[in-house]
């Protein structure tokens, strides 16, 4: 049988400078690693199935969780079943990554969030807002898919129902979310809103332009300057609530003083490099440290005594 060290499941070809530090790094630690590119996936999943091969650790950067039958999910979710450590388990990532089953645990812990009304899939059709909660939620409003990301479905300037029809024709099957509208203040001319990475308990701070899509990360002048520190425990927080290793996460800072949670926890995190995109890539440096301490904390997990059941289920 053949065992890699780490196994990578990726779709986007303009990622290839992430890939590429991936790489380097499981060299320099002596880690053997595979990409499961599009063309292998099919493959490479009957293969481990057939137990021709084996992985070690699995770092998933492509998968869809709302579709169970997408190859890259049972790549995935077989992989966790055979004890292949998975970044981030199925059942995890899955639970971080619905926005409406995630809601009301952030404020069970304490988050800053918008206010937000739930509309459960089956009741799109006929939702009635009362009129405190359209007072809260004020006009426009923001509409997102419990299950959407890359903005398919979100819509910023909805006022009733016809544009939660709207977001729902563009990603139906899932439960919605209607928030009030967060207006981030302006620091040195610019939206005080920021995406976090996290990645084995380390965090790296962005400036992100939401409306833009231009990075730059956060220096530790303006960490200072700014009195940004409050970002820095954001993530940890939300790691501890939902025990996802990596993520990133999108706080606006408003002019209360508030750290306010727009998107949630995105998994499976975009790695586009600002040297292959300056329009909207994540800074190069940043994009190299998140590679690196990926491929450390693989080889964490690789030195550490599995599970009792997962070494049971494979002996058996």
């Amino acid at each position: 049988m053949r065992t890699y060290d780490l196994v990578m499941t990726h779709k986007l070809d303009a990622d290839d400078f992430f890939i590429h530090r991936v790489q380097q790094r499981c060299a320099e630690l002596g880690l053997n690693f595979f990409l499961i590119e599009p063309s292998w996936v099919h493959e490479f999943l009957a293969k481990l199935e057939q137990r021709h091969i084996h992985a070690r650790v699995l770092l998933n950067l492509h998968s869809e969780h709302h579709q169970p039958d997408e190859p890259y999910h049972r790549l995935v979710r077989t992989a966790f079943e055979l004890g292949v450590r998975v970044i981030d388990p199925p059942a995890v990532a899955r639970a971080a990554f619905d926005k409406a089953r995630l809601h009301p645990r952030l404020l069970g812990a304490g988050f800053h969030v918008p206010f937000t009304v739930i509309v459960p899939r089956d009741e799109v059709a006929a939702v009635e807002l009362s009129p405190l909660d359209r007072a809260n939620l004020g006009t426009p409003f923001v509409i997102k898919p419990g299950l959407g990301y890359g903005k398919r479905g979100v819509i910023l300037d909805a006022t009733g129902r016809d544009d939660l029809l709207r977001s729902a024709a563009a990603w139906p099957e899932t439960d919605y979310l209607l928030q009030r509208r967060v207006v981030p203040r302006t620091l040195d001319q610019d939206p005080a809103y920021f995406r976090l990475f996290h990645a084995f308990g380390q965090v790296w701070c962005c400036w992100w332009n939401c409306f833009t899509d231009r990075y730059r990360a956060v220096s530790d002048e303006e960490m200072r300057r700014h009195q940004l520190q409050p970002l820095l425990e954001i993530p940890h927080r939300l790691a501890a609530l939902t025990a996802m290793t990596f993520f990133s996460t999108e706080v606006a800072l408003t002019d209360r003083g508030e750290y306010i949670l727009i998107d949630y926890l995105n998994d499976q995190c975009h790695m586009l490099s600002q040297s292959a995109n300056p329009a909207m890539g994540v800074p190069d440096e940043v994009v190299v440290g998140i590679a690196r301490r990926l491929v450390e904390g693989a080889k964490e997990l690789i030195q550490a005594p599995l599970p009792i059941l997962v070494r049971e289920s494979q002996a058996a």
